[in-house]
Formats: structure tokens, C-alpha cells, sequence
């Protein structure tokens, strides 16, 4: 089979689409997670993720669900492939990312810290001082706990407003 253009793009539209299994208002491609799509000489799609971080537990579910996506949409060879190289970076989130993760009260994270060259430390606490909160902007905020409901998200508390949030780490 020749692979033409445009099954390329509509494979890509697809996977674009799969929703982040743990913060659902994101796709994989607003997370930045979504490396490329190809479709092969021999019409296999091949996607390519990168876990938010070694270990990620929701790898396994982001892999089914963009492999079903692309099936029911009649794409029969699927290969999704892990890309740990680069690593993942919270710098990698979408503007429209970020923006949909404050509009559903989560403060997201600022710039990742600088990588040097070689292996990549893990740091999930975190790294700058100043959190805004998502729902008033305030930047009067207090860390509650330094994980929530995923290793990668903190819990915080504005000052000014009262409300507790989440807030998505620097990696």
C-alpha cells in the first residue's frame, strides 16, 4: 500500500485528539506528550509518546487509547512507540495547554529548570517560589502538600480567595 498525505494528517488529527488519562481536559498533544505520527510504505501508523516521566503509570492507558482511536477510525496496522529521547519537559504543555488547565483550576508550571548535558535528575517538588492561583491570580499561595492525586501535581492554597488547587510541576 501506498501511504498518501493526507492519511498521514488525518492519523495525526486522531491521536491529536486522545485525551490525557489523568488530567483529562488536555489532550496528549496539549501535554505535549504526542511525538510524531507516520504512516509507513506498508500503511502501519506509528505514534510516537513520550512519558511525562520514567514510570508514568498512565503510559500503558495513553498507549491503548490512541492505538483504539486510530483502529476505529480504520487505520488496521498500529504501532505506538515510546520516545524517551528527549526527555518529556513540563516546557513541552501547549499554550492552550496551559490555558485550559487554569480555566479548570490548575495552576500550571512555569519554566522548566535548565538541563545540562547527560542523564536528567527527577525533581518532583517544586521549583519556583511563586505559584499564582488559577481562579484569582493571586500570587499570596501556600503549598499544602507536595503531591496530589499524581506525583507530578502539588496541592496549594491561595491566601486571598481562600480556594485550594493543583498545581503541575517543573520537569
Amino acid at each position: 500500500m501506498v501511504t498518501t498525505l493526507p492519511d498521514a494528517r488525518l492519523a495525526r488529527r486522531i491521536a491529536e485528539q486522545v485525551p490525557d488519562p489523568e488530567l483529562p481536559m488536555l489532550t496528549l498533544a496539549d501535554l505535549g506528550v504526542l511525538r510524531e505520527v507516520r504512516v509507513g510504505d506498508d500503511g502501519t501508523v506509528v505514534a510516537e509518546l513520550t512519558p511525562t516521566y520514567s514510570g508514568c503509570p498512565a503510559m500503558a492507558e495513553m498507549r491503548a487509547d490512541v492505538a483504539a482511536r486510530l483502529r476505529d477510525a480504520g487505520f488496521d496496522r498500529v504501532e505506538i512507540v515510546t520516545r524517551l529521547d528527549p526527555p518529556w519537559s513540563s516546557d513541552w504543555i501547549t499554550p492552550e495547554g496551559r490555558r485550559k488547565l487554569t480555566e479548570h483550576g490548575i495552576a500550571p508550571p512555569g519554566p522548566a529548570p535548565h538541563r545540562a548535558a547527560g542523564p536528567v535528575p527527577l525533581v518532583l517538588s517544586p521549583t519556583r517560589r511563586t505559584v499564582h492561583c488559577p481562579r484569582c491570580g493571586s500570587a499570596d499561595t501556600e503549598e499544602t502538600s507536595r503531591f496530589a492525586a499524581t506525583s507530578c501535581k502539588a496541592l496549594w492554597r491561595c491566601r486571598a480567595c481562600r480556594e485550594p488547587f493543583e498545581y503541575v510541576k517543573e520537569i
